[in-house]
């Protein structure tokens, strides 16, 4: 709408219809394509989840399993 008071002086004169028809398909479209990009933007992950796989891969590092395969029967 501001475009249209801006450059064509509307609501004083108006485009032909087919020219108003058109701008208004933009506009719809524009807006859906926003609202497209809100939809897919990637959530950050849930903080307890994101800290109890820090503490679980701590406590793996900790852990160390060393086999002696060196025993004499």
């Amino acid at each position: 709408m501001r475009w249209l008071a801006a450059h064509t002086r509307f609501p004083a004169s108006r485009l032909e219809p087919r020219a108003e028809r058109l701008l208004c398909f933009a506009a719809l479209a524009a807006a859906d394509e926003a609202a497209g990009q809100r939809r897919f933007l990637i959530e950050s992950r849930d903080p307890a989840q994101t800290s109890a796989q820090r503490a679980h891969g701590l406590r793996r590092s900790q852990v160390h399993f060393k086999c002696d395969n060196s025993a004499k029967v």
